[in-house]
Parts: C-alpha cells; sequence; structure tokens
C-alpha cells in the first residue's frame, strides 16, 4: 500500500466517526433550542454559505432555468425539511445510537426504491440479505424510547421509531432526486445542495413558527445563545462542510460497496459517544440488531463483493498512485 493509501483508509473511519458525533451533537443541541428552529436555522445557514460559495468561486454555474424551480423546490422539501423535521422530532424520545441505527436501513430501502422506481430486479441473495437486514430492526425496537405519550406504541413501532424511518426513506428519495438534478439538470452538487438546504430551511423555520415554538425573541432554551450557536455552527460544519467533501472524495478511491459496508460502524461510533457524553445505556439489543445488520447487508453485497470488490479496491490504489 502507498503512504497516500495508509493516509486514505483512516480516512474512512473520521468520516463515519463524524457521522455518527451528529446524532450526539443533534441530541445535545435540543438542550438548548427547540427542535425544528434547530434545523430550520442551521440548513439555513448552511445553504446560504453554499450558494455564496457557488457565487463566489464558480459563478459561471450560478444560474436556475425556470423550469427548474420546481424541482429544486421539491428537491429541498423532501431531502431538507421532511427528513430532518422528521429525524429531530424522533431523535428526542430514543438514544443516539438507537437513531442511528435505523438509519443504517439507507442502502435497503435504497434498493427498494430501485425496484419500484428504476425497475431493477433484486437476486434472490438481495432478496434474503434485505429481509435479513429489516429483521435486524426488530431486537432494537424492543428498547424503550423516553417515556413520553408521544412514544406510544403503533404496531411494531413507536411514533418516534415511525418517524425515524419516515426519515430514512425521504433521505433516501431526496438522494434520488439530487442525482437527477445533477445528471440531467446539469446542476453542480454545490448549487444543488445550497438551493435545497436554503428552502428546506426556510421551510423547517416557518414550521417552527407555526407549530408554537416560543419565537421570544428565538426559540432559545434559557436564553443560551452561545451554546446553542456552538451547536449548530459544529454541526454545520461537520455535516455540510467536512463530511460531504471527504465522501465525495473517498468515493473517487473506494468503491460504493465499500463504504456501504464500512458504513456499519457509523452506529458503534453513535453508541460510543452516545454513552461517554450523553450517559446513554446500550442495551443488548443493540448489538442483535448491529449482528443482524452486518449479516443482512454482506448477503445483500454478495456478489458486488465477489465480482467487484477486490477489482475496485485495486483500480482504486492506481487511481491513488
Amino acid at each position: 500500500m502507498t503512504k497516500e493509501g495508509e493516509l486514505v483508509v483512516p480516512l474512512v473511519i473520521i468520516l463515519f466517526a463524524l457521522f455518527a458525533s451528529l446524532f450526539t451533537l443533534s441530541k445535545t443541541a435540543l438542550e438548548f433550542s427547540e427542535p425544528f428552529f434547530l434545523i430550520g436555522s442551521r440548513m439555513t445557514l448552511a445553504g446560504i454559505l453554499l450558494i455564496s460559495h457557488q457565487f463566489f468561486f464558480n459563478r459561471a454555474a450560478f444560474k436556475i432555468k425556470s423550469a427548474h424551480i420546481l424541482p429544486l423546490i421539491i428537491l429541498g422539501l423532501v431531502s431538507i425539511y421532511i427528513t430532518n423535521i422528521a429525524e429531530i422530532w424522533g431523535i428526542q424520545y430514543m438514544s443516539s445510537a438507537k437513531a442511528c441505527l435505523i438509519y443504517s436501513l439507507s442502502p435497503f430501502i435504497a434498493a427498494l426504491f430501485a425496484y419500484w422506481l428504476l425497475n431493477e430486479r433484486l437476486s434472490p441473495k438481495k432478496w434474503i440479505g434485505l429481509c435479513v437486514g429489516f429483521v435486524g430492526l426488530t431486537p432494537i425496537l424492543f428498547t424503550h424510547s423516553s417515556s413520553s405519550e408521544l412514544a406510544k406504541d403503533l404496531l411494531f413501532f413507536s411514533w418516534p421509531e415511525l418517524a425515524l424511518v419516515t426519515a430514512v426513506f425521504a433521505s433516501v428519495y431526496g438522494w434520488i432526486l439530487l442525482k437527477k438534478i445533477i445528471s440531467e439538470y446539469h446542476y453542480t452538487p454545490i448549487m444543488a445542495n445550497g438551493i435545497s438546504m436554503l428552502v428546506g430551511g426556510l421551510l423547517a423555520l416557518t414550521h417552527s413558527y407555526l407549530s408554537g415554538e416560543n419565537w421570544a425573541p428565538l426559540p432559545i432554551i434559557g436564553g443560551k445563545y452561545g451554546a446553542f450557536l456552538e451547536c449548530a455552527l459544529w454541526m454545520t460544519l461537520i455535516s455540510n462542510v467536512v463530511c460531504y467533501n471527504l465522501y465525495g472524495y473517498l468515493l473517487k478511491r473506494f468503491s460504493a460497496t465499500f463504504m456501504s459496508l464500512a458504513g456499519l460502524v457509523t452506529p458503534l461510533f453513535a453508541s460510543l459517544f452516545g454513552w461517554y457524553f450523553l450517559d446513554e445505556v446500550i442495551s443488548w439489543h443493540f448489538f442483535a440488531s448491529m449482528v443482524l445488520f452486518s449479516i443482512g447487508l454482506a448477503l445483500f453485497y454478495q456478489e458486488e463483493l465477489t465480482n467487484n470488490f477486490s477489482t475496485d479496491i485495486e483500480n482504486s490504489k492506481l487511481d491513488a498512485a
């Protein structure tokens, strides 16, 4: 392995540790801010930063066609507003590790969207992996959410768990919409994400005001403006600046299959951060779900692992050399 390759591999672990830290930061930020205001302010700020970057550093691509306004608004509605509103509401009533593990459903839900929307057929092994992955959610559903009238069971899910699953579906569908806007409408990722974050952030701020969050003058709990600003800035820096760019950098060197499998460390980091910073208790249900998830994802990707994994890694090394 080249010296650059030795440096790149730890970056994969750092990336998913940073992703996991966002769940812990979200839980911490909720001590200083109302949930919907937290999402609205952070996404609006991130959108302004990305659009400003596009304006100052690539002004030639700073344009919006009238025919694309509606798709961009829908992107902001789905990938930013619905995803984050559902996530931040649900995460209030469960541990950060549990929320992160539910988010690990993303590869499986992406496969279902591909099956429904793109008519991609799944092999029997992928169907088995898909089923095992969903079964993997079962043990952790037996852990109790925070005591609240809002956390009463709905069939097999509590309302917060259902909100997190909704967030995952919206997130995956948002990636499909983003890919369409970038590939077919020829927007840069920064421009498309900036617009969607600004739209979704403004919708979330409107939601915050209409839902009765205390705008007197702002929905900051106990007047802790400094603590809120610190959390919001850290979340914006980690999520919208560092992780976004680092993930793109690593995808040039590793296959998507490898990155998906490496992402299984995210809930482990989330459980560690939640235990250390938030005094969260991690039960055996979490680890049972992690094992089942790992088996399901490994089965799901078995064909890619057999046929493409070695080739992708060797090509990545050659490209990086």
